[in-house]
């Protein structure tokens, strides 16, 4: 067996692993579902799609509700969590201070807490501003959290860029605003699309914050997920698969796209290279 053959067989095997847990899932929102009673391993092959066509209405009437809501949170969030990040990035990186990369690891360890720790007083803030149990309350919480670990990212990305550039921009007249949107922008979007893919997925992930900050009116996708189990341990678990591959679709959408984009982008680096 040559080298390539191993590397495709163990990457191959890594995947499958990987993707293990969602191939179960899917197997059992279409009632895939091994035979608990049988002596030997024993599945039972009927799949159907009522799970997805019936039992999520039934179970969570809301559901289309929340997955719209967990999109349009997610992705605000992702919006003003990443655009605050990319401009607090762009800034420290062209200070002159002698402690910013100080500074930016303390991002790294602020954005490493755990969300718990901003729960509180985030809540408290979003009281007082009358925001609670809104979606502009909850969009706002999750991009403060999830913006010092964007900072840390973009960072890089702005630091490693050529000043040169902007002070032959700046030469010619432009602005601070010309260089940000005509340049560092531009050159730092691959960076910027991977850091909002990363934190998206965060956003649309989270759980804590539109538990704590929300009550009937926001509810996301996790925090619904968490209503198919219950204190008796009950749970209809091919309805609660079928509700969770549901609302992954969204994200697959955005992965695929993402991948697009970013691949446009590296085309057109390895252009720019050979010109």
């Amino acid at each position: 067996m040559d080298r390539l053959t191993l590397r495709s067989a163990l990457l191959g095997g890594a995947v499958v692993a990987a993707l293990l847990p969602l191939i179960w899932t899917l197997l059992a929102s279409l009632r895939v579902l091994p035979v608990d009673s049988a002596s030997s391993l024993a599945w039972t092959v009927a799949p159907t799609l009522s799970t997805y066509a019936n039992e999520i209405g039934v179970a969570e009437p809301r559901f289309s509700q929340e997955l719209l809501t967990t999109t349009g949170l997610a992705t605000a969030a992702t919006v003003a969590g990443v655009s605050a990040a990319f401009l607090c990035a762009y800034g420290v990186a062209r200070s002159r201070w002698r402690g910013r990369e100080l500074l930016v690891q303390g991002f790294l360890i602020v954005g490493s807490l755990p969300v718990i720790s901003y729960a509180v007083p985030l809540a408290e803030i979003v009281r007082r501003l009358g925001l609670e149990d809104n979606v502009v309350g909850v969009a706002l919480a999750q991009a403060a959290v999830y913006a010092p670990l964007a900072v840390y990212v973009l960072y890089g990305y702005v630091r490693d860029l050529p000043a040169e550039l902007e002070d032959a921009a700046r030469l010619d007249g432009a602005t601070t605003t010309d260089v940000v949107a005509r340049i560092a922008l531009p050159l730092c979007a691959p960076g910027i699309a991977a850091t909002a893919l990363v934190v998206f997925a965060l956003n649309w992930n989270s759980f804590l914050l539109p538990l704590t900050l929300a009550a009937e009116r926001v509810k996301t996708i996790p925090v619904a997920m968490s209503d198919f189990f219950t204190f008796e341990r009950e749970l209809e678990w091919p309805t609660a698969a079928a509700a969770l591959i549901a609302s992954l679709l969204p994200l697959v959408a955005l992965l695929l796209v993402a991948n697009h984009v970013l691949d446009r982008f590296r085309l057109r680096a390895a252009g720019q290279f050979e010109d």
